[in-house]
């Protein structure tokens, strides 16, 4: 018996027989199946990706009719069809679950038969007929999914990254390094081990931040790099059967024309669809992309806190109500929110790795999770930190509180040390300790150093450079 759609339905035939597909649907019966195969959670597929099996579809339709290798009527139609999936008109229409086949085979005939079944209409066929545009013989011509999963993955990552994250990791150094300008003046106390150490510039310690935004964009710029290499062309198992032999040069053609990314074949069709290295390499820089944020957002949480219990060398920007108890209370929520999503990411990219170990001879059978992952991961990251420049960064502002430390710190001693050695040093550093004066009054009284001699030595702009 054919299983059931809830309310009204079509009857469909495929390879495994007949299938009760919900009447207005434009995906098919194979998506059908997969829809009751993996009713597993709510997670689809992400807009990306989709466009990305878009511009796939719309390209393998120009180059096939180039080729001759198929009706110019029908090409126009699946072209004019994937136009409407890569601009999020049947979205809707994506129903399979993340957690499928582990090809992505389910989301390949998804788009196929969303594609075959929009251009049908377009000319006037009736929906789940395959007839006059095939979702195999038509749409996916010359293609597989083995090749089409993994390419559409990489476009739909390197896209992302050229067009998300590498501005938003821009525009946070940016505010980052403005910030850095502004508290150059500022003086204040180092910290190693969370103990006192000796002065650095405000500025200096966000020059660090800086730093790790630009090798950030490095590690970003490299992985879009390896990710704009594609699989597409390598067919079932990287031999190319069942495709024109100009196919894959004429494919990424299209491609790099269609998204302006620079686009290559891959030289070795056996590694990219056997494997997801370069995923894995991908999601591994995005994490150390994580932890950086992660570092910058728990130090600026860190400074900012009290306003008086505690460290208050910076102000955060006042954003929202802190306390359902408290009153007056505000909390560094941005900060709080950068560390969460640097968390998701590192978890993203345990999956990943797992996942890019899922590979049996000839295919990974763990691409969708990895796709998920790898552009959830990108997408989290590029809000992160347009949002972190906008809301947080951008509005610091410095307290006294810093320069006011200074003269109190143990650790300037370090520059008495040249001068009068360094147990000498560090006997005046444990007397000051005990009693509470500061390096330059205890230096008074137990060295022949004159009060001129101190302010010179202990100078701190001094001890921020290298002299």
């Amino acid at each position: 018996m054919p299983q059931q759609a809830d309310g009204p339905s079509r009857l469909e035939r495929d390879s495994m027989g007949e299938l009760q597909v919900p009447a207005g649907a434009f995906y098919g019966a194979n998506s059908q199946r997969a829809k009751l195969n993996f009713p597993i959670s709510d997670l689809k597929f992400n807009r990306s990706f989709i466009k990305a099996l878009g511009q796939i579809k719309q390209s393998a339709s120009r180059v096939n009719r180039d080729l001759d290798a198929l009706d110019p009527v029908l090409g126009a139609a699946i072209d004019s069809a994937a136009q409407k999936v890569i601009d999020g008109e049947y979205d809707d229409q994506f129903v399979v679950d993340i957690f499928q086949t582990g090809s992505g085979t389910s989301t390949n005939m998804n788009t196929n038969e969303v594609i075959s079944n929009i251009a049908i209409s377009s000319l006037g066929g009736e929906l789940g007929s395959r007839d006059p545009v095939h979702p195999n013989d038509h749409v996916n011509k010359g293609q597989s999914s083995n090749d089409v999963i993994p390419t559409a993955i990489h476009l739909a990552a390197a896209g992302a990254i050229k067009d998300g994250l590498l501005p938003a990791m821009a525009e946070l150094e940016d505010a980052l390094r403005a910030k850095s300008e502004d508290f150059w003046p500022i003086i204040k106390t180092g910290r190693t081990h969370l103990q006192d150490a000796t002065p650095i510039r405000l500025g200096q310690e966000f020059s660090g931040y800086v730093g790790q935004l630009e090798y950030g964009q490095q590690r970003a710029g490299k992985a879009l790099a390896e990710l704009s290499v594609l699989a597409i062309g390598g067919t079932a198992v990287g031999t190319g059967i069942g495709m024109h032999p100009e196919f894959a040069d004429r494919m990424i053609r299209q491609l790099k024309e269609m998204t302006g990314l620079d686009l290559s074949e891959t030289a070795n069709h056996f590694q990219s669809q056997s494997s997801l290295d370069a995923i894995v390499e991908a999601s591994g820089s995005l994490k150390t992309i994580a932890v950086s944020l992660m570092k910058i957002a728990n130090d600026i949480r860190w400074l900012g806190s009290g306003p008086r219990a505690g460290i208050g060398e910076i102000e955060l920007p006042e954003v929202q109500p802190g306390s359902s108890i408290m009153p007056g209370k505000v909390n560094p929520v941005i900060a709080e929110s950068v560390t969460m999503v640097c968390a998701q990411v590192i978890g993203n990219d345990a999956t990943i790795a797992i996942a890019g170990q899922s590979g049996n001879f000839e295919i990974n059978v763990m691409m969708p999770v990895a796709a998920y992952n790898l552009l959830q991961s990108i997408d989290l990251l590029a809000a992160t930190c347009e949002n972190f420049s906008r809301q947080c960064i951008s509005g610091l502002k410095a307290t006294s509180n810093g320069p006011d430390m200074v003269a109190h710190g143990l650790a300037i001693c370090t520059a008495l040390a040249p001068v009068i050695g360094y147990d000498a040093a560090a006997a005046i550093a444990h007397e000051a300790s005990q009693t509470g004066e500061t390096i330059k009054e205890v230096s008074l009284r137990v060295t022949e150093l004159t009060t001129e001699e101190l302010d010179v030595i202990l100078e701190p702009g001094a001890m921020t450079e290298p002299s």
